[in-house]
């Protein structure tokens, strides 16, 4: 992959996707097509086909496909299945019956059974039950890597599977509904400070664990995969920063500057009870993750400040009673979070249920 390679990021208006137009415009690649609004519906393998046959992609990074949070996984576990199976089933044969020199097809940390060996190793695919709370996603994830997998043995297709831990960053998704443990603990964390609210309830026993990766850190791993790595066998993006939920309450609560109690609600789902991924081969091949938690917790939380909350206002709602992450604003410099905001922590909290499981 060149500077003057067609890239197209399927899936770019997905946070990872937009985190990897950031970087390949960053590092000058000139000619990435596809990207959002004039990207197809990955759903409708008509427009996706027309698509292949006028953009003619070299190289594409498949980071679409709807996902959600634990209440999204079980209140809509059909749409989320069907809306990823799709999506992977349209690109990956567009891109073996347009000759794609490669593709970079990004699965998710869900799709490990409930109770493997940690931190979590691909020979543990498919050797247990999944976590039933995310088990219709996780399904259609791992599809996506056999088909991947089914194309480069029967075609010879430069089709590789990568594997990210769970991801956050600017312009994920802050809504009731689809927000993951980050942006939800954000979004309920930041509302509680503002109602002067004296607790918060996280869903769960606060126990399990988890691995985050800074968005810009997954696309970075994205990116060298693309140029370093081409096998069958998927390869975790791992090596961020492991904690358990409580860690990641009070470190959100920190960074948002919420000084009330933090309640543990055990009687709801806690998720799978560990999830980290072993980064070796990844380690191996000479990458490692940039980012400082902290510090992109807190950058995270300054984007939500500019961007979730001030258009909120802007629109006359009820701050960040929706949220709908905008498309990235490129050549702007990163808002800074207000005098005296502390960004010496990372965690986060619950109030109505978004949870403590997320896609990736």
């Amino acid at each position: 992959m060149n500077r003057d390679s067609r890239i197209y990021v399927a899936g770019g208006d997905t946070l990872i996707g937009r985190a990897l137009h950031d970087r390949l415009h960053a590092a000058g690649y000139g000619r990435v097509v596809g990207e959002p609004p004039h990207e197809p519906d990955l759903t409708d393998g008509r427009q996706v086909e027309d698509f292949f046959d006028e953009a003619r992609p070299e190289y594409v990074f498949l980071v679409g496909g709807m996902s959600g949070g634990i209440e999204m996984n079980r209140a809509r576990p059909a749409e989320l299945m069907r809306d990823n199976l799709l999506g992977a089933a349209h690109v990956i044969h567009a891109a073996h019956e347009y000759e794609v020199r490669k593709l970079v097809y990004l699965a998710s940390s869900c799709s490990y059974p409930k109770f493997a060996p940690q931190p979590m190793a691909v020979d543990s695919l498919m050797t247990g039950p999944l976590e039933p709370t995310n088990a219709a996603y996780a399904m259609a994830k791992l599809a996506g890597w056999q088909l991947c997998a089914a194309y480069r043995q029967q075609y010879g297709a430069r089709f590789a599977t990568a594997i990210p831990a769970n991801s956050f960053g600017p312009g994920d998704d802050f809504s009731p509904e689809g927000g993951h443990v980050i942006p939800g603990l954000i979004r309920r964390a930041h509302e509680a400070k503002r109602r002067g609210e004296p607790e918060l309830t996280v869903w769960g026993t606060g126990t399990p664990r988890r691995e985050f990766l800074y968005a810009t850190d997954v696309a970075d791993a994205c990116l060298f995969v693309m140029r370093h790595y081409d096998a069958a066998e998927p390869i975790n993006l791992g090596g961020g920063t492991d904690l358990s939920v409580a860690e990641l309450a009070r470190a959100v609560a920190v960074t948002v500057g919420y000084t009330g109690r933090l309640r543990f609600d055990s009687s709801r789902p806690d998720g799978m009870p560990l999830k980290a991924l072993d980064a070796s081969r990844l380690r191996g091949l000479g990458w490692r993750p940039a980012a400082d938690f902290r510090a992109a917790l807190a950058e995270t939380y300054a984007w939500f400040l500019h961007h979730v909350v001030t258009e909120d206002a802007e629109h006359g709602r009820s701050p960040v009673s929706i949220a709908v992450p905008d498309s990235p604003r490129r050549g702007r410099s990163r808002p800074r979070l207000p005098d005296g905001q502390d960004q010496e922590s990372g965690a986060s909290v619950d109030r109505t249920g978004g949870g403590v499981s997320r896609r990736l």
